[in-house]
């Protein structure tokens, strides 16, 4: 039962470490950063870091507890802090929309689709040709693994 519990032990912190790419003495991931970049959409942020988060977003701790997340990308840890119309995972590049489609539908002809019909994540403005929903020039980049650029920080 001993030994079964340390390989338990064995494989958690493996995990942790190979999920960051590299041993790191701090438990935010700070120095792990140094192997490259990690996709994960949805790591929160660790206990840690809530204090330099808190800083960097300008937003009490306690706020930030449940609601950001942290990513590597080129060596740098980033952050994001979900908000009311902030998304952190993977930015929506499609140039469909279910959501756009239904609102033209019943809206033929709206100049603007809004972003409670599209989704936060979007890059594109959306208007409506009739009834069809029609995807405009993108409104935000996204960064080379796909989430939106704006939205991540670097942590310091």
């Amino acid at each position: 039962m001993e030994m079964r519990r340390s390989a338990m032990v064995l494989m958690a912190v493996l995990w942790g470490v190979a999920s960051f790419g590299s041993a790191d003495a701090r438990p935010g991931g700070r120095s792990a950063c140094r192997a490259g970049s990690d996709d994960t959409v949805e790591r929160p942020a660790p206990a840690d870091l809530l204090p330099d988060l808190a800083r960097l977003f300008k937003m009490p701790p306690g706020a930030l507890k449940d609601a950001s997340y942290i990513r590597c990308s080129g060596g740098r840890l980033l952050a994001c802090a979900v908000g009311a119309n902030l998304s952190c995972g993977k930015a929506d590049a499609r140039r469909r929309s279910v959501g756009a489609d239904a609102f033209c539908r019943d809206n033929p002809g709206a100049a603007v689709v809004p972003l409670v019909a599209t989704g936060h994540d979007t890059i594109y403005s959306w208007h409506c040709v009739g009834a069809r929903a029609v995807a405009g020039p993108p409104v935000t980049a996204t960064d080379r693994h796909g989430f939106i650029r704006e939205n991540w920080s670097a942590v310091p």
